[in-house]
Parts: structure tokens; sequence; C-alpha cells
């Protein structure tokens, strides 16, 4: 479970994914699949949460990972790339950007 603190040397990624309300649960199966299968067992990784809006049409995904070098390298295998060409394909765009936990309440 990601757990958030400003104090935490970590590296957060926020992924937003835009789609079509038909398409969404094909969409969080492939997410799903990508993280039970793959991605969480990459080294570095800590933690992940997937959201999805109540129109189906966006899925916001937060993950959490030691360093950004290992998240770069996680996205620079070859069965993620294949994996994004086939998560692109469900939706209409996605970006993943990093980002530092500036404060928490």
């Amino acid at each position: 479970m990601p757990e958030i603190s400003r104090d935490a040397q970590i590296q957060t990624v926020i992924t937003t994914f835009e789609m079509t309300p038909g398409t969404c649960q094909d969409l969080l199966d492939a997410l799903t699949d990508a993280y039970e299968n793959f991605i969480s067992k990459q080294k570095g990784f800590v933690a992940a949460g997937l959201h999805v809006n109540d129109a189906q049409t966006r899925i916001a995904n937060y993950s959490q990972w030691q360093q950004r070098e290992d998240f770069l390298a996680m996205l620079r295998t070859d069965e993620m790339r294949a994996r994004n060409r086939r998560i692109h394909d469900l939706c209409r765009s996605f970006e993943p950007v990093m980002y530092d936990v500036a404060a928490t309440f």
C-alpha cells in the first residue's frame, strides 16, 4: 500500500489514462495484470494504486519506486514496452509524470 510522506526517499509517479467507458474495464484489467504479474516484481518497486473516476473515462495510477532509475529501467524492458503498446491501444492517451511530495496533511 502506498505511504505518502514528504520525508520519504522514494520516486513518486502519477500516470493518468484517458479512455471511453467502453474500454475502461479492459484497460483496468490490462493495468491490473501488468502490476500483478510484472511491474510489482521489478527492482525498486514499492507500491501502487489504481483509481477510476465515476464516469469511467479516466484512470489515475499512483506508484512509488525506490529510485527514479528503477522506474525508468522497468519502462525500458521488452515486456513493458509490449504491454504499453497494448495499453496505448485501449486509451486515448496516457502520461506518466514523476513527482516529489511537497506536503502531506
